[in-house]
């Protein structure tokens, strides 16, 4: 590969995926710490606790210091041929996302694990997520599963329910939206208490404050819920 910075493909698009917009519970301070170091690493945790989007942050991160990095969802990757995972552990960072969706699909086993390989002797570092803990995902071709189990594991804990309107505030403080404290006491009481679902209501509100050139007051929130 001459230009790995020059890699697209299908999935990629751009986003504005960061940490500071991450709100790391107690139970994930360790996470933040290891994401940010240069080992490899296999993160698992039930859906909605933001693993692709750490995932893209790292990514993110990387690109900030002028390293190259790729993520690669498999969910969408594995419709294609594995012939797109030739050539690419030159680069400074791959995150594999959604890696139990590849069980039973021999070919795509076969071409992570000879991805692994590769960027052992690159030094590419390599990051998945799964839904499930790797004593749960029952790979077809066991050399995978042994070589996943020699990776470092950390589960990824949802935000605690007494935390998320505190982690609603982070996000809207970082993008300088203005969610006054009613607003927010009535997304917390009329929305699904989901930090997912409540950060695509914000984003939706910010758009949509803007297109009418309106703050986010509650009669604004009940026009798009």
């Amino acid at each position: 590969m001459n230009n790995p910075k020059q890699l697209t493909f299908p999935w990629s698009k751009s986003n504005k995926s960061n940490f500071n917009e991450y709100y790391f519970d107690d139970p994930n301070f360790k996470l933040k710490k290891i994401l940010q170091e240069n080992d490899d690493i296999f993160i698992y945790g039930i859906n909605k606790t933001g693993k692709t989007y750490l995932l893209q942050s790292l990514c993110n991160k990387y690109a900030e210091e002028g390293k190259t990095s790729l993520y690669i969802p498999l969910i969408e990757a594995s419709s294609l041929d594995t012939a797109i995972l030739d050539s690419i552990e030159n680069m400074d960072l791959i995150c594999i996302d959604d890696l139990d969706s590849i069980q039973n699909l021999r070919s795509w086993e076969l071409a992570i694990f000879n991805l692994i390989n590769n960027c052992l002797i690159s030094g590419c570092r390599l990051v998945f997520s799964s839904s499930n803990n790797i004593s749960d995902v029952k790979f077809t071709l066991k050399d995978l599963e042994s070589r996943i189990k020699k990776i470092d594991q950390i589960e990824v804990f949802p935000i605690r329910s007494e935390n998320i309107s505190r982690a609603l505030i982070q996000i809207s403080n970082h993008r300088s939206i203005n969610l006054g404290d009613r607003e927010l006491s009535y997304l917390m009481t009329y929305s699904e208490r989901s930090i997912s679902n409540l950060v695509k209501i914000l984003n939706k509100l910010d758009a949509l404050s803007l297109e009418k050139k309106r703050k986010i007051t509650i009669p604004l929130i009940k026009e798009l819920t």
